[in-house]
């Protein structure tokens, strides 16, 4: 058990690095907001940080 434990934190610092470094601060945050929403079970705050990595993804393409 404690392997699995140390295995997904160390995907998820990595899935944080790789957020930061490509999409910056607002990436961050966008996934904090996200990933508060789900474990509040709020689904407006999910939500607004689904929206905000979205924007973050398609602006190149805008």
């Amino acid at each position: 058990m404690p392997v699995i434990a140390l295995v997904s934190a160390v995907l998820v610092l990595t899935l944080e690095q790789y957020v930061e470094g490509k999409y910056g601060i607002a990436g961050i945050i966008g996934l904090l907001l996200l990933t508060l929403g789900i474990k509040a079970n709020s689904p407006g705050v999910s939500s607004a940080g689904a929206v905000l990595l979205a924007l973050l993804v398609a602006r190149p393409a805008l």
